[in-house]
C-alpha cells in the first residue's frame, strides 16, 4: 500500500471515528440530561429513537424490514472485513536497498519474495517453498513456508535455508539483517497400488 493510500486511509478512519465519537457523546450527554442543541433530532432525554408512527410507517410493506436488516448485516460484514484487513500483516510492496552511494534504491517486494522462494525450493529435500515479506521497507521481515520431503531432517533444511537462500537474499538486497519466521511441514505421500 503506497504512502498516499495509507495517509488517506488514516484520515478517513480518523474522520469517521471523530463523527462517531461526537454523535455518540451527544446522545450520551442528552440521555444524561444535558440540554439538546437546536439542530438535534431529539429534544430531551425522554424522547425515543423511533416513535410509534415512524416504527409502524412501513408495516404494510413486507419488503421494508428484511431490506433494513439485510443492509445492516452487509454493513456489519463490511466492517468486520475491514477490521480483519487492518489487523492482518500486509505484504511489503517495496524494500529499500542500500546502494552504497547514500541514495538508495527501491526493490519490488514480490521480486525478492520470488527469488527467496525460488532458491528455497531448490534446496535438497524441499518440495515446495513460499515466501512473504512484511514489516517496513527499511526493516523487512521474511515469512517462509517450506514443505519438506519425508526423508529430510527439519534442522538440516532450516540450516540450509538460513545459510543459503535467506543469506543470499539479505546480501543481495544490502540489508544488515533479515529476520525470518520459517514454518516447516512434511509432505505426505500416499501409498499407490501396484498391479
Amino acid at each position: 500500500m503506497s504512502a498516499v493510500l495509507r495517509t488517506l486511509n488514516r484520515v478517513l478512519l480518523g474522520v469517521v471515528g471523530l463523527v462517531l465519537v461526537v454523535v455518540g457523546g451527544s446522545v450520551l450527554a442528552v440521555g444524561l440530561g444535558a440540554p439538546a442543541p437546536s439542530w438535534w433530532i431529539h429534544h430531551d432525554r425522554h424522547d425515543v429513537l423511533l416513535s410509534d408512527a415512524e416504527r409502524t410507517r412501513w408495516r404494510d410493506a413486507d419488503w421494508w424490514w428484511p431490506v433494513v436488516l439485510a443492509v445492516l448485516a452487509v454493513l456489519v460484514l463490511l466492517a468486520l472485513w475491514r477490521l480483519t484487513a487492518v489487523l492482518r500483516r500486509h505484504r511489503l510492496s517495496e524494500v529499500l536497498v542500500d546502494t552504497g552511494d547514500g541514495a538508495g534504491a527501491l526493490l519490488r517486494g514480490r521480486a525478492l519474495e520470488g527469488v527467496l522462494a525460488g532458491q528455497a525450493g531448490e534446496l535438497d529435500g524441499v518440495a515446495h517453498a513460499q515466501a512473504r515479506l512484511t514489516g517496513r521497507s527499511s526493516a523487512p521481515e521474511a515469512r517462509a513456508r517450506l514443505r519438506l520431503e519425508p526423508q529430510v531432517d527439519p534442522a538440516t533444511a532450516l540450516h540450509d535455508f538460513t545459510d543459503q537462500a535467506l543469506a543470499h537474499a539479505r546480501h543481495s538486497a544490502g540489508l544488515a539483517s533479515l529476520p525470518a519466521e520459517v514454518r516447516l511441514k512434511g509432505v505426505k505421500h500416499h501409498a499407490e497400488r501396484v498391479s
